[in-house]
């Protein structure tokens, strides 16, 4: 039995009050000897008679900590010491990574309302087991001096804390109080301050009143507000018809929604992402989201907590204080520059953000956006030596980072269709590539040539030299969700395909890098190309090119001028892209329906379908299927032939909608079922963004289970196009 060694443990160790951990169970176990932050392992030299307890205990590591791997090895002569020592960090290798930002922990809330307390009502309480970590981080090894917590020195009692072995602040790179830590202050939205003693409680009364504040936190600025000023929110915003996300405390959200046990067991997890419920009466807060579903999230922060002790209200709207698609606000000088108009007061600290992170969202258990808690995210997978980087789509994007059997997924970044977000990207990747030690060999970017992450991918390939690799992109879709041969479905808005047509209906067979499409949607013009994005009834013309449906948008206001340009183009395919997408023949049906004309926001047409289908009961219809170059193709002029005829003899709007969307998603099924069959391939796969409505893909998963086959949905990364640069990792590791 061993007494003695040196013990090396990789993994996420850094950040996750590793060494004071180790120093707590060497106490424990009667060991001597030293603990080392290296890069991004910690080197342990211990001696004792308990050596192979200690050495059981660390290997569980810490609540925070992701352990790799454990090796020990021989104790040199001259490694043994008295005592046992936290010894200050070195440089060492960049194998693991640090924890994403987690959620204030219960016994951190308990001290910031403790009468008397260190910690009384002080914001920015934290431990080795809760706060900021990402957020704050310049550099590896992570230590204070390496974080934005270096500009505030500690006082004799946070060093107190932080020097005491007992103490769960031991070694906490976040310690602070009010003494030494940040502040915080309220301002007027001119940046002109107000003279409070305290700005939380004041900032509560004036949500409480009405106003509109933007509040500072972990990762970025929030905007926030009380139900009655969401309307006026929104007007500010130019945002009317978008659904908002609200934070409330536990009670209420079970008040206001359906809150299963997983979800419940999600809103509580130190992760603290949004989650998208099921409203209890789908009529209800419709200023907030006139969806049947609600974004909630519980408080994360002791800033929250303080909030809500003074608010009055139960609830607050909270959402990101920056356009939709855009890099979440971090600086105080830019939310002075863009938010006055927007906000009537700022509440905002003096910590300052290195790495911004937007809120993560889940629904029904999946991802929809990675980002704080969740990111940046490290999987392991075996791709060989190469170390390749994923830059990623346009929309929804972030990047991916592959290195010596790790793969490292950023936060979420935004839509690179603009010169911050692309700037934004680049930052990412910088800062993943330092924190991870990337030196790339392989740059992989979407198939499309005009993307602006295409043209930096192309940079970067030329900086360093490495090879250029471009993946279709709902192929990268399915390499995020299995490498095991697949039958695999990709249904979404928009994704250029091999043929240069707009794809989003797509079935694909085999085994990653080699996934042939063996079946897709009927490809249909979209007139005016992004225009039938914006305005879906251009979508539904496209699909539908009859004198019915001219009629029908005469009756809706279009002029006969605009229905004879629709038409030619249609007839001639002037200014037509022509797209196989799952969004837009939802985006055609809702416009049909009447229940969406206009897009105001990304998603709105199906997610008003899917809304109004919520309350419907579908049924089966007839489906037809044809064959198109070697690959098997279901009629959507079909499908929206009928939910017209239906339409026209008063059948309700809710069961025509739920209809559609059972029957798409039945003619789907059928073909992946048949492709599967055919091909002897056991397992289907489901990804992208339609995969978020609960009714197609239960539809999808019902008939797949039916059939006898395996059904993959990936719950590790988004469905949407949050998963694209991890798939590019792989699809590009798995050339190799």
């Amino acid at each position: 039995m061993r007494r003695s060694g040196t013990i090396i443990i990789r993994g996420i160790v850094q950040g996750v009050g590793f060494r004071p951990f180790v120093y707590a169970k060497a106490r424990e176990f009667g060991i001597t000897g030293t603990v080392k932050n290296l890069g991004s392992e910690v080197e342990i030299h211990a001696s004792g008679e308990r050596f192979e307890e200690f050495l059981e205990a660390v290997s569980r590591g810490t609540p925070l900590s992701r352990i790799d791997s454990v090796d020990v090895y021989n104790l040199r002569g001259g490694q043994e010491t008295a005592g046992f020592t936290i010894l200050e960090s070195g440089r060492g290798s960049l194998t693991g990574f640090i924890p994403a930002d987690v959620a204030i922990c219960d016994e951190c809330i308990a001290d910031i309302f403790a009468p008397g307390g260190r910690y009384e009502g002080y914001w920015a309480t934290s431990c080795v087991n809760c706060g900021p970590r990402y957020s704050i981080i310049t550099d590896v090894p992570y230590d204070r001096e390496r974080t934005s917590m270096a500009d505030f020195p500690l006082c004799p009692a946070c060093q107190s804390e932080y020097s005491d072995p007992s103490s769960r602040r031991h070694h906490a790179q976040t310690i602070a109080c009010a003494a030494c830590g940040p502040r915080l202050s309220l301002l007027k939205a001119d940046g002109i301050p107000l003279a409070v003693d305290d700005p939380i409680r004041e900032a509560a009364a004036l949500l409480d009143e009405g106003s509109i504040v933007a509040i500072r936190g972990i990762g970025g600025f929030h905007i926030a507000c009380i139900e009655e000023a969401a309307e006026e929110l929104k007007r500010r915003l130019g945002r009317t018809e978008q659904p908002l996300a609200v934070m409330a405390e536990p009670e209420e959200v079970e008040r206001i929604a359906v809150v299963s046990p997983d979800d419940r067991r999600i809103l509580h997890s130190r992760e603290r992402p949004i989650v998208v419920l099921e409203k209890r009466d789908p009529e209800s807060h419709r200023t907030i989201s006139r969806l049947h579903t609600i974004g909630c999230m519980l408080p994360y922060t002791g800033l929250h907590y303080l909030l809500f002790a003074h608010l009055d209200h139960q609830l607050l709207v909270m959402t990101s204080a920056n356009l939709p698609g855009y890099p979440m606000i971090t600086d105080l000088g830019i939310a002075l520059e863009r938010l006055p108009g927007q906000v009537d007061y700022i509440l905002t600290h003096d910590r300052r953000i290195v790495n911004r992170c937007d809120d993560s969202v889940m629904r029904g258990g999946y991802i929809i956006r990675l980002s704080r808690g969740l990111a940046p995210k490290r999987e392991a997978i075996d791709l060989g030596d190469l170390c390749i980087l994923g830059v990623g789509p346009e929309l929804n994007s972030n990047i991916s980072v592959y290195k010596n059997g790790f793969c490292v997924t950023s936060p979420h970044v935004g839509n690179v269709r603009n010169p911050q977000t692309l700037a934004y990207l680049k930052e990412t990747v910088e800062k993943i590539g330092k924190l991870t030690g990337a030196r790339y060999d392989l740059v992989v970017h979407d198939l499309h040539p005009q993307f602006l992450s295409t043209r930096y991918a192309r940079e970067v390939a030329e900086a360093s030299g490495a090879e250029l690799l471009a993946v279709q992109h709902h192929r990268a879709h399915i390499a995020a969700a299995t490498r095991d041969e697949c039958v695999g479905i990709a249904i979404d808005g928009v994704g250029y395909g091999d043929d240069g047509t707009v794809w989003g209906g797509e079935v694909f067979a085999g085994e990653v890098p080699y996934l042939e499409r063996v079946a897709h949607l009927e490809v249909v013009p979209m007139p005016g190309g992004d225009l039938a994005t914006r305005f879906p009834e251009r979508m539904l013309y496209g699909i539908l090119p009859t004198g019915e449906i001219r009629d029908l948008l005469a009756s809706r206001g279009w002029s006969e001028m605009e229905l004879g340009v629709i038409s030619r183009q249609v007839e001639r395919g002037l200014n037509v892209a022509a797209t196989s997408s799952t969004g837009r023949v939802l985006d055609a049906a809702s416009a049909l329906l009447g229940i969406c004309r206009e897009r105001t926001y990304d998603g709105e047409p199906a997610m008003e379908l899917e809304s109004v289908a919520w309350a419907g009961k579908p049924s089966v219809w007839d489906l037809e299927f044809g064959r198109e170059r070697g690959c098997e193709f279901l009629s959507t002029r079909s499908l929206m032939t009928e939910a017209y005829r239906r339409l026209v003899a008063g059948e309700r709007l809710a069961d025509i909608a739920a209809s559609v969307q059972f029957n798409l998603a039945r003619g789907i099924t059928a073909m992946a079922i048949g492709a599967a069959e055919e091909r002897g391939i056991p397992r289907v796969v489901l990804s992208g963004g339609v995969a978020y409505n609960r009714a197609i893909r239960e539809t999808i998963q019902s008939g797949v289970l039916a059939a006898g086959l395996e059904f993959i949905v990936s719950r590790e990364y988004p469905l949407g196009d949050g998963c694209i640069s991890f798939g590019q990792v792989v699809y590009g590791g798995s050339m190799r």
